[in-house]
């Protein structure tokens, strides 16, 4: 049979298959489904208009790191990317006349994906693209998208430009619309959410990627597990070891939580798919995780490298609890186990003797 991508045989792509159902956590039973969905896309290739905002377009430099597909497969084989500040080669008119034309010709068809945060103050001023706000350019466009993509926590709810609101007004993609938008939130994100997730719009279309979704927007493919819950230092969380000091050999692998790890309050799938080709991820490489993924990413989880005196606890009487409720819930249920009790510890401030004062505190 004739190959689908360019020097690709008919079992390279078939094992391109397999490794696409991987990536979305599906059955080896679909990979006919996904081999007839992408011969039938690259028939059509359907168009993608990426735009950027207040960005620093660290999500477009994660996705052209993308291995399955390569970058030249997704954007020259399986999609059409009619518009791209950073991979494409026209500038000024010519490039935006693409988006007009786009819009134009293919009404309803293509995909909208906007990275970076929109400033709303000063009427978008704080953004541009050509002498038209980003804002702007956000209402017009996602109009006639078939479906829109936030790319990257700041596109999905502010980010670090967010962290700056009350000078810029930056915020999140839905928040203009508001509509709900797909969000694949990360700083930045995984080429692996990124292509999967337009992968799946293209295999089930847009109803199956939205009822997908958790309350945040996210596909749940991607952002379904607690991170904590796969970390691989999670036995010295329940052990009571933890790192106080850096420069501390015999601390080297204790868990991070003391150093502001965020991973008992995010969702993502980073331990298990890992970054840089499946090399590594934040934990791996002795770095907390900032929980890049949640809408707390930047400014409720600053700083960074402090652990928060109060935060919401998953799984305790609902996500968001604060100390005093799982003091209280620690009251009543007291034989819950050592993972319960230690939950209870950092979220009233008591954990671990000999651990540093918290802020406030003596």
């Amino acid at each position: 049979m004739e190959s689908i991508f360019k020097g690709l045989s008919r079992r390279d792509f078939l094992k391109y298959c397999a490794s696409i159902a991987a990536m979305l956590g599906l059955s080896e039973i679909y990979i006919p489904q996904i081999a007839a969905a992408l011969e039938e896309a690259t028939k059509g290739k359907p168009p993608v208009i990426w735009m950027q905002g207040q960005s620093c377009a660290g999500c477009t430099i994660s996705f052209i790191n993308s291995r399955e597909p390569t970058p030249p497969e997704l954007v020259l084989d399986i999609l059409s990317v009619r518009f791209h500040p950073n991979v494409m080669a026209a500038a000024g008119d010519v490039a935006l006349s693409a988006i007009e034309t786009t819009m134009k010709k293919a009404k309803d068809k293509y995909v909208y994906i906007f990275e970076g945060a929109l400033p709303t103050a000063e009427e978008g001023r704080f953004c541009e693209i050509g002498e038209t706000s980003a804002v702007d350019w956000v209402k017009k466009v996602a109009k006639d998208a078939h479906a829109v993509i936030a790319v990257g926590t700041c596109a999905s709810f502010g980010g670090i430009p967010g962290a700056n609101q009350a000078v810029t007004g930056a915020t999140g993609v839905e928040d203009v619309l508001g509509t709900p938008v797909v969000k694949i939130p990360g700083c930045p994100a995984h080429p692996d959410w990124v292509v999967g997730t337009v992968v799946k719009l293209l295999l089930f279309g847009k109803d199956a990627v939205l009822a997908g979704l958790d309350k945040y927007g996210r596909p749940k493919e991607f952002y379904g597990t607690l991170i904590h819950d796969n970390c691989p230092r999670r036995h010295w969380f329940e052990a009571g070891k933890f790192v106080e000091d850096f420069n501390d050999p015999e601390q080297a692998n204790y868990c991070l939580l003391l150093k502001g790890c965020k991973g008992p309050f995010t969702y993502a799938d980073c331990p298990k798919r890992k970054w840089n080709s499946g090399t590594n991820f934040c934990i791996d490489a002795n770095a907390p995780c900032q929980g890049c993924t949640q809408p707390e990413f930047y400014a409720k989880f600053s700083p960074l490298y402090e652990k928060l005196p109060e935060i919401g606890i998953p799984g305790i009487a609902g996500y968001e609890v604060s100390a005093d409720t799982v003091a209280k819930v620690l009251g009543i249920v007291t034989a819950a186990g050592i993972g319960l009790h230690l939950v209870g510890q950092i979220a009233t401030g008591r954990l671990g003797k000999g651990g540093p004062p918290e802020r406030g505190e003596e």
